[in-house]
């Protein structure tokens, strides 16, 4: 990626005032009541800490002041859990160096319900055009059964038939590739979930292809695999202010590291 020249979409983010927070949660966050200012300068950002540390919290917040939606089965706006994340960006300026043709933002969880929602409007699109074959005669009937049958092939085309015959990591791949487009901005929170150590690669290797599209990403992770892509920045929630870090100094690495080459040290007091 060093080779690319990327103006990012989002350049960076900060509060709109520097004292008289609300006192209350998202604010009394540690890493949130000392965020500055974080900037974004290479095309792909990784956000890591400890659960609680806030990364998500601010990866969320990001969503909503760039108005990304989310994949999922229901609609961001109509999301209660980003309630804190909404108060939290109302109190932040994102400064932009363009807009981006595409904004998404992937959360682990949202991968089940976005399977169920597919499998959801291709049985609606089956019964749709049911009803018409049955209702229906003549050039209408013909015009209506094809148009929703164009659509339910569309949609079957790009996910398949039947998304369950996918395991949740290949499934989770194969939807970052479909809705993952050049030139567009994208947020993920945890996206290691579903995903083996061999899919994380996998991973890897798409995200820098996207790169090169003129994709910019933020990624909330624990990944050691994941934040080991070359040229990324890492930001360490666990300090406060937050703080850039090296991959050798994080510590979900230096943990891994060490357990690799002892597991019997952390196992033998269980």
């Amino acid at each position: 990626m060093s080779n690319i020249i990327v103006m990012n979409y989002l350049r960076s983010i900060g509060f709109k005032r520097t004292d008289g927070l609300p006192n209350e949660f998202p604010f009394t966050l540690p890493a949130v009541e000392s965020i500055g200012e974080l900037e974004f300068e290479p095309p792909v950002t990784f956000l890591v800490g400890e659960n609680g540390s806030g990364k998500s919290t601010v990866m969320e917040a990001i969503a909503v002041g760039m108005e990304c939606p989310a994949i999922g089965r229901s609609d961001a706006n109509f999301d209660d859990m980003l309630l804190p994340a909404k108060r939290l960006a109302a109190e932040l300026t994102f400064t932009k160096s363009r807009k981006a043709k595409r904004r998404l933002f992937f959360r682990a969880e949202d991968a089940m319900g976005f399977t169920l929602r597919v499998k959801d409007n291709l049985a609606d699109l089956k019964d749709m055009e049911r009803h018409f074959d049955e209702t229906l005669t003549g050039e209408g009937r013909r015009r209506a059964m094809g148009s929703v049958r164009g659509q339910r092939m569309a949609l079957q085309n790009r996910y398949g038939a039947d998304p369950d015959s996918r395991s949740h990591g290949e499934w989770f791949l194969h939807m970052f590739n479909e809705r993952v487009l050049e030139d567009g901005l994208y947020l993920m929170d945890e996206p290691e979930t579903p995903l083996s150590p061999i899919h994380q690669l996998s991973l890897l290797s798409i995200l820098k292809e996207k790169v090169n599209q003129g994709c910019q990403f933020i990624i909330a992770t624990h990944s050691p695999i994941l934040i080991a892509l070359p040229d990324a920045e890492i930001w360490n929630f666990d300090a406060h202010p937050i703080e850039k870090v090296s991959w050798e100094d994080v510590e979900h690495v230096a943990i891994t590291k060490a357990f690799l080459n002892d597991p019997e040290s952390y196992l033998r007091h269980l």
